[in-house]
């Protein structure tokens, strides 16, 4: 025994020597039995607002198996920064989490290190990294649960449990039968609330929606009010005006009811009356709107339209008539078409008279247009490429596609402006028609 003791007074008086003059106690002995060589680990920090009773050599662990150890505990602050060690297979995300935790009730202290539940990092925690503050805990002590027990039990809420109790049954006591249908309405209530959720929801979303539109528009909606108080001044103001016009509107209202309610037979009459009217220019169709268009430059063709501005017709018209430029062309224009005339002994048409004629207020063409089989092979020849050019088919086509009784009416108006035959009794007169 007196061997051994010196020998530990002589490897305590040598560990003193090499040491210098610091020592802290036991913990800056050196102690065998390490679980992680220096060569093959790495050292990442911890910081904790409450390390307990951990100290150096105390274990990390991950996923209860010791991985590591407490190399240093210093003070920085109100915490305390933990420096571990652990083994380089040791595989974890660089924003892992450390809690101080104890092997059983009794038991020492360790940090375990775990991957954080959600957004764990792709990197791997690796030399030099640290754990912030806000990554670290640990487990409540068991003074600290005892003592908790101890308040709760002695003067928290379990001694006004029996008051509560006592209480209920006072006010439950003869209401059995009320509490009861009262918490059935209440299943009610609650499934319907629990069935229309999701309605719920949306008119929640759709009122987050309002707000935020109407939190955008604030800046609007203060002007708008603003403006709303001296518009509301003026209502006030004219509020015997306002009434006495709804009550003369609502006389009004009384006397248009009366009027409608006697009129009304005559309205439905008139409409059925309009009626035969509205079937007509339905069945003109297509023929109605030349018709008009030809009607609004009455009696001067749509051509002169340029020429009349108004109720004023101002223009001149300067015409030179030479024979040759009609037979050759005269170099400017183009020579007549050639007129076909007719094998000798073959007897001319009315309409290839007319044709021949190319003039469509010749007496020719005034037989053809009072008659409307004539005028109807007429307007066939006109068709034809050969008769283009023919003044008379040239006439003839400028005029809109008509029924065939309307043309020659048309063809009248026309003519009789363009001539000045105002002399003319009526339209059909100026072909041969009856007067």
């Amino acid at each position: 025994m007196k061997r051994l003791s010196r020998a530990v007074a002589t490897v305590a008086a040598g560990t003193l020597l090499l040491s210098g003059c610091e020592f802290d106690g036991a913990y800056d002995l050196p102690l065998p039995g390490s679980p992680v060589d220096e060569g093959n680990s790495y050292q990442v920090t911890a910081e904790f607002a409450d390390i307990l009773n951990v100290v150096p050599r105390s274990p990390v662990m991950v996923d209860d198996v010791v991985v590591g150890e407490v190399t240093d505990v210093e003070r920085v602050g109100w915490h305390a920064r933990v420096t571990l060690r652990v083994r380089n297979d040791v595989e974890l995300p660089d924003n892992a989490i450390a809690d101080i935790r104890q092997v059983s009730l009794l038991g020492e202290k360790y940090v375990a290190l775990e991957a954080p539940e959600t957004g764990a990092s792709d990197e791997q925690l690796g030399e030099g990294d640290k754990i912030p503050l806000s990554a670290t805990g640990r487990n409540p002590e068991v003074e600290e649960v005892l003592g908790a027990l101890s308040f709760l039990l002695s003067g928290g809420g379990v001694a006004q449990l029996g008051t509560i109790v006592e209480e209920l049954n006072n006010v439950m006591s003869g209401r059995e039968d009320r509490l009861r249908s009262l918490l059935g309405s209440l299943e009610d209530v609650v499934g319907t609330l629990d069935s229309q959720k999701a309605d719920i929801i949306r008119a929640l979303e759709a009122m987050n929606h309002l707000t935020a539109t109407l939190n955008a528009e604030r800046t609007t909606i203060t002007a708008a009010l603003d403006v709303t108080g001296p518009a509301i001044k003026v209502l006030a103001d004219q509020h015997d005006e306002l009434v006495d016009m709804l009550t003369a509107l609502d006389k009004l209202g009384v006397v248009g009811t009366r009027v409608i309610r006697a009129s009304k037979d005559d309205l439905i009459k008139t409409l059925q009356h309009l009626s035969p009217v509205l079937d007509k220019l339905s069945d003109a169709g297509n023929s109605l709107a030349p018709g008009l268009n030809l009607l609004v430059s009455f009696p001067f063709p749509k051509q002169a339209s340029e020429i009349v501005k108004g109720d004023y017709a101002n223009t001149s018209i300067r015409a030179e008539i030479s024979l040759d430029n009609f037979i050759t062309g005269g170099g400017t224009t183009d020579p007549l078409p050639p007129i076909e005339l007719p094998d000798p002994g073959e007897t001319l048409t009315d309409v290839q008279k007319c044709l021949q004629s190319g003039d469509i207020a010749s007496k020719a063409c005034q037989k053809v247009l009072a008659d409307l089989d004539l005028l109807a092979k007429l307007k066939k020849q006109c068709k034809k490429d050969k008769y283009k050019t023919n003044q008379v088919c040239v006439v003839l086509n400028q005029v809109p596609d008509l029924p065939l009784e309307d043309l020659p009416d048309v063809l009248g108006n026309v003519l009789g402006g363009v001539f000045g035959r105002s002399s003319v009794g009526t339209t059909r007169a100026l072909f041969g028609g009856a007067a």
